[in-house]
């Protein structure tokens, strides 16, 4: 379902070719498709049409107003984590009645803004964060409808900066002590109780851990309706890997057919915050090569795109597959792709086997629709980059490339360090 290929020996998407891209709205810009955004959110949200469920799109994934206007249009509910994602899902349209709010640090601003548009609920991850949701709601005389993140203590077997289900991360309330405080939660007068919460990672390539975090959360659950409490939502979570290698990641309806055969007649709608799964692939970074130099022992590719603009590599380690836009009958070399930020740690691909690109050729870092852009900053004074909406024989600028005025519109010099201009 993955609509960039090649025809012949030059990369297209949809039917844009790719190089017609790059030269006329310049690089690096990030590219999606939109054909391959709503295959991709179809097939995972049928995957589950079996049981009640709302799929909402985890928005910190990529958050483009076109790409959350796309997916509310299909139907689509959002996971949000943070006041700003709030504002961009209502820009986009959405609807506040299916958004649930997720981070382990709310502000009172936040759920303020959260409880003035009638969000669905939060998904509470501490003791004092459910007293200021409590406290918050009180004195705007409404009501907050909540679940609590419970942490099941399962290895997700992903890499460990997005691992969240474990008993060492940040994330949630440890199961052991969560029916007190699901409890206290039910005496507040202005809380109620509607859901429960879970999230183990992110990248996940196999379905034993969602299963294992299920059963242990969903005995959990029975207890909370047993208790009296009128339990309507159980948010399971995202976290479906995608391939950037050589990963085999269940396929949405394998993972749902574990999802569904784990809940059993639970009398719950469930909530689904699939992420990477739908906009992973669906992207990519294209960049130019600035330069090409050789050492004794290394090549290296010098690219105009940069850690700033996708961080995960750096970050992680991570594979990112490399394609060139137009291929050619050379040789094959094994070099390292690298960017023009000063930091050793600015690359994208380390002794790769890739084509002998020469300076101005244009090649694509793949599967980069997910916390590409999300997670790009203004690092070395780089103004941020375009991304580019490709739906079949048209492209679409979603996000205009800054410019060098917008590095420096919110900063000001004070009138004591302005006298010897």
């Amino acid at each position: 379902m993955n609509e960039f290929k090649y025809r012949g020996n030059e990369l297209y998407c949809e039917d844009v070719l790719v190089w017609r891209i790059a030269s006329e709205v310049g690089t690096p810009v990030y590219l999606y498709s939109q054909k391959t955004l709503e295959n991709h959110y179809t097939a995972f949200d049928s995957a589950f049409s079996a049981v009640p469920h709302i799929t909402c799109y985890s928005v910190k994934a990529n958050s483009n107003l076109s790409l959350i206007k796309l997916f509310s249009d299909l139907g689509g509910g959002l996971d949000v984590v943070s006041g700003g994602e709030i504002f961009r899902a209502l820009r986009a349209g959405a609807s506040p009645g299916k958004i649930v709010y997720s981070g382990v640090g709310k502000t009172r601003a936040e759920i303020e803004y959260a409880l003035d548009f009638g969000i669905l609920m939060f998904n509470v991850e501490s003791p004092q964060e459910l007293d200021l949701i409590d406290s918050v709601a009180g004195d705007m005389g409404k009501k907050a409808r909540i679940a609590l993140r419970v942490n099941p203590d399962v290895d997700p077997k992903t890499h460990p900066y997005i691992s969240t289900g474990l008993k060492e991360n940040k994330f949630g309330i440890r199961i052991e002590s969560a029916m007190d405080e699901y409890k206290r939660a039910a005496a507040m007068k202005n809380i109620d109780v509607a859901g429960v919460d879970c999230h183990i990672g992110s990248q996940l390539t196999e379905t034993g851990p969602f299963a294992d975090a299920i059963e242990k959360v969903k005995d959990f659950v029975s207890a909370l309706i047993k208790e009296g409490m009128d339990i309507r939502y159980f948010d399971i979570g995202g976290g479906l890997g995608i391939t950037y290698d050589k990963e085999t990641p269940p396929s949405p309806v394998e993972y749902a057919n574990v999802v569904i055969k784990s809940i059993g007649d639970l009398p719950c709608t469930l909530i689904l915050e699939p992420g990477r799964v739908i906009v992973g692939n669906a992207g990519m970074l294209v960049t130019r090569v600035l330069f090409t130099k050789k050492s004794e022992d290394k090549n290296f590719i010098i690219v105009d795109a940069g850690m700033n603009d996708l961080m995960r590599p750096s970050l992680y380690g991570a594979y990112q597959g490399i394609l060139p836009l137009k291929k050619n009958k050379g040789d094959m070399i094994t070099a390292d792709i690298v960017g023009p930020i000063c930091e050793t740690g600015d690359f994208f691909a380390k002794s790769r086997e890739v084509q002998d690109f020469v300076q101005d050729d244009y090649l694509s870092v793949e599967s980069a629709g997910a916390y590409g852009f999300t997670m790009a900053s203004n690092y070395n004074s780089r103004p941020k980059i375009a991304e580019v909406l490709v739906n079949e024989t048209e492209y679409f600028i979603v996000r205009n490339r800054e410019t060098y005025e917008d590095l420096v519109k919110h900063e000001n010099v004070p009138e004591h360090l302005r006298k010897s201009d």
